[in-house]
């Protein structure tokens, strides 16, 4: 599968993922970013965790703006 079909595939799915996380950054607070760091650990396959990873990411940018 090339990498344009796996983005394709799992887009939608790594965005509900992000905001899922994200979400728990208001209750969770100062534990939050290591916590983050620990769920986004355990994705699989690797190529799925980075898109989770930018998808969050591009949640924090919009917040600050």
């Amino acid at each position: 599968m090339s990498r344009a079909d796996f983005h394709g595939q799992h887009l939608d799915r790594a965005r509900g993922e992000a905001l899922r996380l994200y979400a728990a950054k208001a209750e969770l607070k100062g534990a939050w970013l290591g916590w983050v760091a620990s769920q986004i650990y355990g994705l699989r396959p690797a190529e799925y965790a980075s898109m989770v990873r930018r998808e969050l990411q591009r949640l924090q940018e919009m917040s600050e703006n």
